[in-house]
């Protein structure tokens, strides 16, 4: 009979998901193996053996956290209307972050850079994103240059949950705040025409 596994699955998932939150809890100094571990109440040597190291576990959280955001992203299948396709992304970006908020932490607290203009892997978050606004610039839905559109659309989503992540917006404010601000940022990259025309759909004050 073989000696039983001691840093199995279950080990690897609560050092995953205590570096996860203290990653996002504590100064990235403070997260040691050791307290990883102490927290985790695992072995330092079985962050060696799962991960490698601080480095490899570190990794192991960012990833989780890349693959849940694309995951929830790629849900949303195109439709015929490039701007109602990306508002339904933005709502998956912000139901995520607030379901997911260790993560999101982590994922733009400097583990995992935001890069729109860099190579795009085949699990990278911003893949649907930039997916969709090709379509709507191929549609001529949005003008400008996508890369631009990106980020700007990115800046606009990640203030909006950090704030309410944070605690600054009440949950009545931080859904009107999200809903307007969401929609005046997509509004800002319309064409003359498409402009012309959602005005025109705007009921009468």
């Amino acid at each position: 009979m073989g000696r039983p596994r001691t840093n199995d699955e279950a080990v690897r998932e609560r050092l995953v998901a205590c570096a996860t939150e203290l990653l996002a809890t504590r100064p990235r100094e403070s997260v040691t193996v050791r307290a990883v571990a102490a927290a985790a109440e695992a072995s330092t040597t079985a962050v060696y053996s799962l991960f490698g190291g601080k480095d490899g576990l570190i990794g192991a959280v960012r990833d989780r956290a890349v693959a849940g955001l694309f995951q929830d992203l790629a849900t949303v299948r195109p439709s015929a209307d490039p701007l109602a396709d990306l508002y339904a992304l933005a709502v998956a970006y912000r139901r995520w972050g607030r379901g997911h908020s260790h993560l999101y932490t982590v994922l733009f607290g400097g583990v995992q850079s935001f890069d729109p203009s860099g190579a795009v892997g085949a699990a990278d978050p911003i893949r649907p994103l930039l997916a969709a606004i090709d379509r709507a610039v191929a549609a001529s839905v949005l003008a400008g240059e996508r890369t631009s559109i990106a980020v700007s659309i990115w800046g606009t989503l990640h203030g909006l949950v950090t704030l309410e992540l944070a605690g600054a917006l009440d949950a009545v404010r931080a859904e009107a705040a999200f809903h307007s601000t969401v929609h005046a940022t997509l509004r800002g990259w319309t064409t003359p025409e498409v402009f012309r025309a959602l005005r025109r759909a705007e009921p009468a004050p």
